[in-house]
């Protein structure tokens, strides 16, 4: 993740909407092994001020991540980053459940 908002990675000149370049850095982290499966992600509001984005912007950010598959939401536990598939089985939570 970034340091503080300061060293974001986020350009909010390029074309690409903000929220999308918060997706793609994290996916890029989850790509490279910075961040590992069953790894948990800051919360929206301190995600955003990581990032230097609107809390709303980095709840997109996070939808995206679902959407792709990369994280997955668990209600009153907070957002991980998704186990691989496993086959037919699914992705599997960190809590040992079934992913999204």
């Amino acid at each position: 993740m970034a340091a503080d908002p300061g060293d974001s990675p986020i350009d909010p000149s390029k074309i690409a909407y903000v929220y999308m370049q918060v997706a793609d850095h994290i996916a890029a982290q989850i790509a490279s092994g910075a961040l590992r499966p069953g790894a948990r992600l800051p919360g929206e509001r301190d995600l955003g001020a990581e990032y230097g984005v609107a809390y709303l912007t980095a709840r997109r950010a996070i939808r995206e991540l679902r959407e792709r598959g990369l994280v997955v939401t668990l209600p009153a536990k907070g957002t991980f980053v998704a186990y691989p598939q496993d086959g037919e089985s699914g992705d599997v939570g960190p809590d040992g459940g079934a992913g999204t």
